[in-house]
């Protein structure tokens, strides 16, 4: 299968689960995790109508910036040291993987070295696995809480990884229980914060996310392949 025909499919069933859940497709965007692919697998996603494109190791996104000239989005979306903030500071439209108010000061500093504002999602681990990053729930309201202060980043939303499970309607309390926090956050009316981004999802269980209100859902295999 092509990498064309892989996202007209991932496409078409985002769009179904959006409708089948009563949303609009359009408040559903798909990132596509192009992590272990080379630089051609991504322009040839992008010359196939993809622009936003999530990647997890920073060794492998800092090349990527200068391979790939086409007018990408790129999303931090793995677990991100705060020494290689610097690396890709100014370059990256949004870091989804934030669960500790150190990563914040740096992403803050080196974006305001530049001038500019970082987008950036709250990690917060649902599951309470051992090996998974993220803060817990109620440390999630007080991290936004102190992400606010900082003025080159604007908290836009939450992310989240469920366990894995072979049946993707396991995830769903999951994702719901993400929404909840997420309209928890946004009652508190905290300046600045806002609660629009919901980065959930993922191929095996992208629709159930959707259906609980996902707004980003991070895409890999289903459109590059098994790696």
């Amino acid at each position: 299968m092509t990498i064309a025909i892989n996202l007209a499919r991932i496409n078409g069933r985002i769009q179904a689960a959006a409708e089948g859940a009563g949303r609009d497709p359009a408040t559903v965007r798909l990132v596509a995790v192009s992590k272990t692919r080379p630089a051609a697998d991504i322009i040839a996603a992008f010359h196939a109508g993809q622009v936003l494109f999530g990647e997890n190791y920073i060794q492998e996104l800092v090349p990527k910036l200068a391979e790939v000239q086409e007018p990408v989005q790129w999303h931090v979306i793995g677990h991100l040291q705060s020494n290689k903030v610097k690396y890709f500071a100014g370059q990256v439209a949004m870091i989804h993987s934030v669960d500790r108010l150190s990563l914040a000061e740096e992403i803050d500093r080196q974006w305001g070295k530049l001038g500019k504002t970082c987008d950036i999602l709250i990690q917060v681990n649902i599951s309470g696995e051992a090996s998974k990053s993220g803060t817990t729930e109620e440390g999630a309201i007080q991290l936004v809480r102190e992400c606010a202060l900082l003025p080159n980043i604007r908290v836009k939303g939450l992310m989240t990884m469920p366990p894995f499970f072979d049946d993707p309607e396991a995830a769903r309390p999951y994702f719901a229980e993400l929404r909840q926090l997420g309209q928890t956050i946004a009652a508190l009316k905290i300046t600045g914060v806002e609660m629009s981004e919901l980065s959930m999802g993922m191929s095996g269980d992208f629709e159930a996310a959707i259906q609980e209100g996902a707004t980003l859902v991070r895409v890999g295999t289903a459109i590059f392949g098994e790696r």
